[in-house]
């Protein structure tokens, strides 16, 4: 170990390599390699964790694992092979969620140091709000493809991960998945709803029938159908995707004319939806044709192969037939879709390409469809082990208290203009108006409180937008009034109930509280009925665009009189799921990475320079 030969480290060093306690969260592409790295660096005391196990696909670039391993805890592997190289280390696995209450501040609270390896911004969040709770130092990092970053996190000394806002996630209407799709990733969101519908935990707003809500846009076979449907009480009882296939013992042949013969028919029906646009074409089972299928693919691998149309039906009938089997096995009765599992991946390839075909939109090879359904970057395992590398740099500076000499250090896909792939930045002080780690934390919400729910608030709003795992909510109201409970079972009752029922109404302030990440959060709520179309709410960071958003409102409801908006959407759809695939970062706008602060290593002590505009060899600078 680096830390038993004589002369590499100083002496205060080297003990502190020996003595501090460090916990990596996450034993994947970059995990594998920082492992290997703490343990031949000479640290000894480590805790791991991480809740995956380890895939076939995950072999060509996470060598701390082997064909035998597959199937096994990545966590606990990780270790058994770290320990190989210096068996005198201490090193704990935990195959666990770091978002578990198990791990709260205390826990945290152990550490010398908190290493991030990680692929989604979730858990990036809460562990960043864990770090600034225990007062813990956070080295994060990331990579995508070429492009790789490693930053430090110090409460009260340089940014929080949150400081900055990232680019949400891409979504579309509802409406546009289910009736009218007119790209590939709409048929391949589509797919992967109906798998979920199929075969996973089914989500409401997820449901992949035609839309008829709409009654301007339902011809007359369609109202048709509807009255058709009504039972005695004039309701329209309508049955799940799961349940019809449940009563129809998941025929693939019954699912695959329902789904592209009979919903395609049900959809021409509504007349107005194609008054501009190309008409879908219903797919008959025994009537498919594949002459006007070019085949490319010869020489190609078989992911990257174009599949004919009946090479698609005859894949959904296996697909279909081998995960109803997998699932009549489980007790929760529910699958999970994986990139990496190939019945899951067929079925949502073969799927994607039917709907394209139906209505006249490009096919997709499964390499392209795994790609996009997974919102995958290539991994390259040489960009993992350059950050890997980096980490331990920024720590080894932490161990010797000098925080201050830390940096953002970025590694681009090729030199800059001094020939330099690796670019190291100053940290930057925190953000003032942070709604993470200023003061007094505070943003702003959008939306239409006399159409949300306050299950909308909780699971949509606090835990998927804000990232918080257990929120308490308290309307500032005066008396006291608690909306949303994380003792389960407390505010159940508030849960379908409308905002406006609490006498919520715009500029109702709601104290948010996590117990877990010891996090406090104010949220000003804005009355908007003029939102996007599919849009449910609008995050504003910035509680001092409060004022902007109101008078922007106030612009619009003047306007509602001259113009107004088309029928919104059924809810919106994302176009690809939470980046929850190896080793992904999140990338900003060229203009924002063009404004980072960069030095080189050799002008250290100089004042950082804005770069006057991005060039060539800076548009590669990602951003955490």
């Amino acid at each position: 170990m680096a830390t038993h030969i004589p002369g590499i480290y100083e002496e205060n060093l080297r003990n502190s390599i020996k003595s501090c306690k460090l916990l990596v969260v996450g034993a994947g592409g970059i995990g594998c390699e920082l492992l290997k790295n703490l343990v031949l660096t000479g640290f000894e005391e480590i805790e791991v964790i991480d809740l995956d196990t380890i895939d076939v696909s995950n072999l060509n670039r996470q060598f701390l694992f082997h064909k035998q391993h597959v199937g096994r805890s990545k966590s606990e592997v990780a270790r058994e092979s770290a320990l190989r190289f210096n068996p005198k280390a201490k090193i704990t696995a935990y195959h666990d969620t770091i978002t578990k209450s198990t791990y709260g501040v205390p826990f945290y609270q152990k550490f010398t140091v908190v290493m991030n390896a990680l692929d989604n911004r979730a858990a990036r969040n809460h562990v960043n709000r864990m770090c600034l709770a225990a007062g813990v130092p956070l080295v994060e990092s990331g990579t995508a493809g070429y492009l790789g970053q490693v930053t430090v996190i110090q409460k009260g000394l340089t940014e929080c991960y949150e400081c900055q806002p990232k680019p949400t996630q891409k979504t579309f209407p509802g409406c546009t998945i289910r009736n009218t799709p007119s790209e590939p990733i709409h048929c391949i969101v589509w797919a992967k709803h109906l798998f979920n519908q199929l075969f996973g935990e089914a989500d409401p707003d997820e449901d992949v029938s035609p839309d008829s809500a709409d009654p301007e846009q339902v011809g007359e076979a369609g109202q048709s159908a509807l009255d058709d449907a009504a039972n005695d009480t004039g309701n329209v009882e309508r049955v799940s995707t799961r349940g019809w296939a449940t009563s129809h013992d998941y025929n693939s042949k019954k699912l695959f004319s329902k789904l592209f013969s009979d919903d395609i028919q049900y959809l021409l029906s509504m007349d107005k939806l194609w008054e501009k646009r190309r008409r879908p074409t219903p797919l008959d089972w025994d009537k498919i044709q594949d002459k006007d299928v070019i085949e490319d693919g010869e020489g190609l691998i078989q992911d990257q192969r174009p599949w004919t149309i009946t090479e698609c039906r005859d894949i959904f009938n296996t697909s279909v037939g081998n995960l109803y089997e997998r699932l009549q096995i489980l007790d929760d009765d529910t699958l999970v879709w994986d990139k990496d599992d190939k019945d899951s991946m067929d079925f949502v390839t073969a799927c994607s390409n039917i709907r394209a075909h139906i209505f006249g939109i490009q096919q997709k090879t499964r390499f392209d469809v795994k790609s996009m359904a997974g919102n995958i970057v290539p991994a390259i395992a040489t960009t993992n082990a350059i950050i890997a590398g980096l980490i331990v740099l920024e720590a080894m500076k932490i161990l010797q208290g000098k925080i201050e000499e830390c940096k953002t250090v970025y590694l681009n896909r090729k030199p800059n203009p001094r020939k330099r792939l690796l670019v190291p930045c100053v940290l930057d002080k925190p953000n003032p108006k942070c709604y993470v780690c200023s003061e007094k934390p505070e943003l702003c919400v959008r939306l239409n409180i006399e159409k949300t729910t306050v299950r909308t608030l909780e699971d949509k709003i606090l835990k998927s937008a804000l990232n918080m795992v257990a929120p308490d909510v308290e309307i500032s109201d005066g008396k006291g009034t608690i909306l949303i409970s994380s003792e389960e079972g407390e505010t159940e009752a508030n849960s379908d109930k409308m905002l406006k029922e609490f006498n919520v109404v715009d500029g109702t302030r709601l104290n948010c509280d996590d117990f877990l990440q010891n996090y406090t959060l104010m949220v000003n709520l804005i009355h908007s009925d003029k939102l996007e179309d599919g849009v449910e709410f609008e995050v504003i960071g910035n509680p001092d665009e409060l004022k902007k958003a109101q008078e922007e409102q106030a612009k619009m409801d003047t306007d509602a009189g001259d113009s107004s908006n088309g029928p919104a959407g059924a809810g919106a759809s994302s176009a690809v799921p939470s980046d929850d695939e190896n080793d992904l970062v999140c990338l900003d706008d060229e203009q924002d990475a063009a404004k980072k602060r960069k030095i080189e290593e050799d002008e250290e002590r100089k004042p950082a320079k804005k770069l006057r505009s991005a060039t060539p060899d800076d548009d590669d600078i990602i951003i955490l």
